[in-house]
């Protein structure tokens, strides 16, 4: 039976396009699709950073020489990419008696029992990588045991931006919706020329709650459309308010969410300001090729026959690549 197991239908291509072909199981942050996916053939990423400047061109003679400007200041980040890895055994007694002798599906009754081990490895690596992007949006990057990965603030030398809004049971949103308007100048002022479909926000429960009942955030919503206000109050998840969509964030592990109760995360999008590298696998196979999202390959013991290990990884990199892009919100106390 684990004979089956060194066919070409359990090599590492075959058991790579498996895994990628399982059912996409992703958390918010890739359901919208805000971070550029690109594989790159090596285990580090360099960021080239440039300063664009803008300004008006003052008017000269035709022919005479133009006025001139120095070279851009250009700074090379080095981020190497994380290596992430699950594996699982099957062991024979799971493949016992899925077929008579001589039959001729042995491989696809197999083939079934690993696809269902994928989907749960696929899904280990699909929480890891929203948790590793909502790092990004907010500047701090961890690893599951909440250490640090990457603080793109010290990595870019900047500091964040940060805004504070205070909802209020009785104004009518004038003073809220200026504030929200002024978190949306901090973005643009920073990206500069860098284009801009929208706003979102990602909130906390206790942010979310807050301002969703402020009075003029209620009264603008019931204008707008009555039946969808009732909705809303049945189960808020997100609405627009100032241009910008607020949505709470559902997403935890442990019992830790992935962003603060008491905050909001404001970033633009349609921006090309978060991005995901994937470097290739530690096999032989894959060295300098361009990296996949995650592999999966297998290993049958030698020795005994007694199991088959599933070995998936993934080696990710999601970046912020201006940080200062993103603006954290908090509510006064």
């Amino acid at each position: 039976m684990l004979d089956i197991f060194r066919s070409d239908a359990f090599s590492l291509t075959s058991l790579t396009d498996a895994i990628l072909k399982a059912p996409y199981k992703p958390g918010r942050i890739g359901q919208l699709g805000l971070f550029r996916e690109r594989g790159i053939p090596t285990t580090s990423v360099v960021i080239e950073e440039k300063d664009g400047r803008l300004s008006l061109i003052q008017t000269s003679p035709r022919g005479a020489p133009g006025s001139v400007i120095g070279a851009e200041k250009r700074t090379a980040r080095s981020f190497v990419i994380h290596h992430l890895e699950r594996e699982s055994t099957v062991m024979a007694d799971e493949v016992q008696n899925v077929r008579s002798f001589g039959s001729e599906n042995a491989t696809d009754a197999v083939q079934a029992i690993i696809n269902e081990r994928l989907v749960d490895l696929r899904a280990m690596h699909e929480v890891t990588l929203e948790h590793l992007r909502a790092g990004a949006i907010q500047g701090l990057i961890l690893d599951a045991d909440g250490s640090t990965l990457y603080n793109l603030f010290t990595e870019f030398g900047v500091s964040q931006q940060t805004a504070t809004v205070s909802p209020s049971s009785s104004d009518e949103g004038d003073a809220l919706r200026a504030e929200v308007v002024a978190i949306q100048r901090l973005i643009e002022a920073e990206l500069g020329a860098e284009p801009i479909n929208g706003y979102r926000a990602f909130c906390g429960a206790d942010f979310f709650d807050a301002f969703r009942a402020d009075f003029g955030v209620t009264q603008t919503l019931r204008y707008a459309d009555p039946q969808s206000l009732l909705q809303q109050q049945a189960n808020a998840r997100s609405f627009t308010f100032a241009g910008v969509t607020w949505e709470e964030y559902r997403g935890s592990t442990g019992g830790t969410p992935f962003f603060a109760a008491d905050e909001a995360y404001v970033f633009p999008e349609g921006s090309n300001l978060f991005s995901t590298y994937f470097a290739p696998a530690d096999f032989v196979e894959t060295v300098n090729t361009l990296g996949l999202p995650i592999y999966a390959k297998q290993a049958v013991d030698e020795a005994f026959q007694r199991w088959v290990k599933v070995h998936t990884q993934s080696n990710p990199l999601a970046l912020c690549l201006r940080p200062r892009g993103v603006v954290k919100v908090t509510i006064p106390t």
